[in-house]
């Protein structure tokens, strides 16, 4: 598949089963993050990858941090199982570093796009992949659990696995609704 169909077809695939990426594959998606616009080449970001077991203990995190922080009894139930949905999560966390030159925000920019290059890298060696975010991305209970600091952001979870099934064609884009030109 040809990059800019790659682009053009991207969709969110959130039936996910084993195989995850592994080896050259998940060496793959790791490298294309690392090539996503980095100005200063700080390498503002850390990725965190849960699989296996490491999904149960991502679980517990978000249990005991839902639980913390008095979330609904619903929402505590379920977030042990939240890491559950696939094969693999990476944890993607903005960890900006010191520099007169790129602000914190520019650098919370680029670990997004690494979020998005990791996406389009999986999708191209033909699995599948949803960028979730929600409460557990904001959480500082959560961000104390996984060893992060003040200035650290997670900024999403990348699931990862094989689509359990195909999701649809993308919906047509109107371009012009969403442009103008001085």
């Amino acid at each position: 598949m040809d990059a800019l169909t790659l682009l053009l077809q991207r969709r969110s695939c959130p039936a996910l089963q084993a195989p995850a990426p592994e080896g050259e594959h998940l060496d793959l998606i790791l490298r294309a993050a690392l090539r996503v616009p980095d100005f200063q080449r700080l390498r503002p970001y850390e990725f965190i990858i849960a699989e296996g077991d490491g999904l149960v203990r991502l679980g517990v995190l978000l249990e005991a941090a839902a639980v913390a922080s008095g979330k609904p009894p619903e929402i505590v139930e379920r977030a042990p199982r939240m890491p559950l949905r696939a094969p693999m999560v990476i944890v993607v966390v903005s960890r900006p570093r010191p520099s007169e030159l790129v602000s914190p925000f520019e650098q919370r920019l680029t670990a997004g796009c690494a979020v998005m290059a990791m996406q389009m890298a999986a999708q191209a060696l033909g699995y599948g992949g949803i960028w979730r975010s929600g409460w557990p991305m904001f959480d500082r209970g959560l961000h104390d659990a996984l060893g992060l600091g003040a200035e650290d952001q997670v900024v999403g979870f990348l699931y990862l696995g094989t689509p359990a099934r195909q999701p649809g064609p993308p919906p047509d884009a109107e371009v012009g609704r969403h442009v103008r030109r001085l």
